[in-house]
């Protein structure tokens, strides 16, 4: 019989364990950007083929991405992206930031429930919910950019 020595001195190491700035934070700043400047202009000049389906996806992308930016400056990971682990991860790092933001992202998870591979549930947003997505998604900017001093560049 084989018997393993296990060492329990030492702790395990988590996310919330790192503590330096996480490299590339910048890329999905620039990404962030760009996501929502093609969500933006799309909506604006109401080009047909993106459908509020699609724009809630490209918004949801640049909310992803600014956050992902935010908490890597900050050497901090959410535990997976939807929008609930994205808000508990920047509620744990930016607690005072995220009142006003907390439920606007938490509504944007109920359009799309993806993460069961038994249930999924899909729901398209109507066109004129696309503008209050967009100006979440110019929140979320706006706390990256100020929250990681905005050195990224297009």
């Amino acid at each position: 019989m084989l018997t393993a020595k296990v060492d329990l001195s030492t702790p395990l190491v988590g996310f919330s364990d790192i503590k330096q700035s996480i490299e590339g934070w910048e890329d999905f700043l620039n990404d962030g950007r760009g996501f929502l400047k093609t969500a933006k202009g799309a909506y604006l000049r109401s080009i047909g083929v993106f459908t509020p389906e699609i724009l809630y996806n490209i918004i949801a992308m640049a909310i992803e991405k600014f956050v992902m930016a935010a908490l890597m400056q900050r050497g901090a990971l959410p535990y997976n992206h939807t929008m609930g682990d994205l808000v508990e991860a920047m509620e744990a790092v930016f607690p005072e930031r995220m009142e006003e933001l907390r439920e606007p992202l938490l509504k944007m998870d109920s359009f799309q429930e993806i993460c069961d591979v038994d249930y999924f549930n899909i729901v398209a947003p109507e066109r004129g919910e696309i503008s209050w997505m967009l100006a979440l998604a110019a929140k979320m900017e706006d706390l990256a950019q100020e929250t990681t001093g905005g050195v990224a560049h297009d």
